[in-house]
């Protein structure tokens, strides 16, 4: 399964349904639980409770009833509902991983998960008080709802698997990476936009600077600058206005690059997590075995994410650094604020603030996570470290909506000095940009206030309408 797929059955309702390969695996697995659970061994969860509860044996008559309420006393997550589309890609993505036959489940919990999935259930799902060593908590409030709604009856280790998953911070990473992507995109469109406008020097676009620092981000950066450039008057030469631009126009392709980079590792990583097994305790067929082990440790999907929003960090001061540069005078050689004609007022000089505002905040969010919490009260101590792998997407989350406002107040300053700067001729991707611009913000006249809302703009960044300028133009 891809992020594509995911994302696609999440938001659009596809219908799912259990592979035959995955039943076989599935069933293979579960006889081996049933013939260990017969055979008296002590397993962890299986025949005995689980954390600091694992002295304690369970008899055949316990273990059903253990496991529902195992459920029931996991409901601890706090805070808001997720989303229906996380809802459903949460249960996606726990279902897969039931579907490697390691989770030791029958195939028909999986059928009970994917018949609410394909009936619309959504069940209530709290989304804070995960620490990302598993998402107990807003796992258990999506499998009360499902038991709930369904009358499923679990049977011995089954209410564990269902709470001992991260699938809830695997699908919060997939879409926080797909927002990622589609506000990158956009930030190439919106720095395209700048170089016009700034009537920058090209220069910084040629081939020597992929050719001198072979990185994939670099080059897939330069080409995209390039194609939506195609056709600038900048192109021709004399036309740039500085020998030297400041480094936030000259270094484009270096910043966005890395952070490109930074997406390739990230999504890399989640895709594998989507397409894993996790939870413990994992059934090993070929021995007869079932063992304790530390699939729910989220590190290498916290790591990844704290990563992608180090590298993010970046672009987005970048963006806001060319957006005040625009607005200033003797920098841009346009008028002070972008002022339509001379006079006292500030024109959309004030839109400086609200993006360094928006920065700030954004960069907090920049800060690691993964090492935040090193141990756990509960457990006797067994629970010694965490990931805070949810707190990790949705920091990435949070710090792409609030890209998306910097964005957008990038694109709108970016075409009033293309109005004013009236370069001899767009390029063919910018001109597309400045016109969906233009159509949901008019050019700021004389005498008039700055707008005071930027929403379609913003909007228009959140669905990719801007990110969409170059998948539409020629490759």
């Amino acid at each position: 399964m891809t992020l594509g797929d995911l994302i696609r059955i999440a938001e659009g309702a596809e219908p799912v349904e259990l592979g035959p390969v995955a039943r076989a695996r599935m069933e293979a697995a579960r006889a081996v639980v049933e013939e260990v659970s017969e055979s008296g061994q002590l397993v962890y969860g299986l025949t005995t409770g689980v954390a600091e509860r694992k002295r304690f044996p369970l008899g055949p008559g316990d273990r059903r009833p253990f496991n529902r309420l195992l459920v029931r006393s996991h409901r601890v997550a706090q805070g808001p509902a997720a989303r229906p589309a996380l809802t459903r890609a949460t249960m996606i993505c726990l279902v897969n991983s039931y579907a490697k036959g390691i989770a030791g489940v029958r195939p028909a919990l999986a059928d009970m998960v994917l018949g609410a999935l394909n009936d619309d259930f959504v069940p209530v799902m709290r989304t804070l008080g995960s620490v990302g060593q598993a998402d107990l908590g807003p796992m258990a409030d999506l499998a009360e709802g499902l038991l709930q709604h369904s009358g499923f009856s679990l049977e011995e280790n089954e209410g564990l698997a269902l709470v001992n998953s991260n699938a809830f911070a695997t699908a919060s990473a997939a879409f926080a990476i797909v927002e990622a992507e589609r506000l990158l995109d956009t930030a190439d469109v919106a720095a395209a936009l700048d170089l016009e406008a700034f009537a920058a020097n090209l220069g910084s676009l040629h081939q020597i600077v992929v050719d001198s620092r072979p990185y994939p981000g670099i080059r897939r950066t330069v080409g995209n600058l390039r194609r939506l450039l195609a056709g600038s008057a900048l192109w021709e030469p004399g036309r740039a206005r500085n020998l030297q631009d400041p480094l936030t126009f000259r270094c484009v392709p270096q910043i966005h690059g890395a952070n490109r980079d930074a997406l390739a590792y990230s999504r890399g990583v989640i895709e594998t997590e989507l397409n894993a097994a996790q939870g413990n305790p994992a059934v090993v067929p070929s021995e007869r075995r079932v063992i304790s082990v530390g699939n729910f440790d989220l590190v290498v999907v916290a790591a990844a994410l704290d990563f992608l929003r180090i590298a993010l960090a970046p672009v987005l001061t970048s963006a806001m650094e060319r957006t005040v540069k625009l607005l200033q005078s003797p920098i841009s050689g346009l008028p002070a604020g972008l002022a339509a004609a001379p006079s006292a007022d500030d024109a959309l000089a004030e839109l400086a603030v609200a993006s360094q505002a928006l920065v700030v905040e954004a960069r907090t969010l920049a800060a690691p996570v993964s090492y935040e919490l090193a141990s756990t009260t509960k457990g006797e101590g067994i629970e010694d470290r965490t990931t805070m792998a949810p707190l990790a997407a949705r920091r990435l989350s949070e710090m792409v909506e609030l890209g998306a406002r910097v964005l957008a107040i990038e694109l709108v300053v970016a075409a009033q000095a293309v109005d004013l700067r009236r370069p001899a001729q767009q390029g063919w991707g910018t001109r597309d940009a400045y016109e969906r611009v233009r159509r949901l913000m008019p050019f700021t006249g004389p005498g008039e206030a700055p707008p005071d809302d930027l929403e379609p703009v913003v909007d228009a960044v959140r669905r990719g309408d801007m990110a969409a300028v170059l998948k539409e133009l020629s490759p």
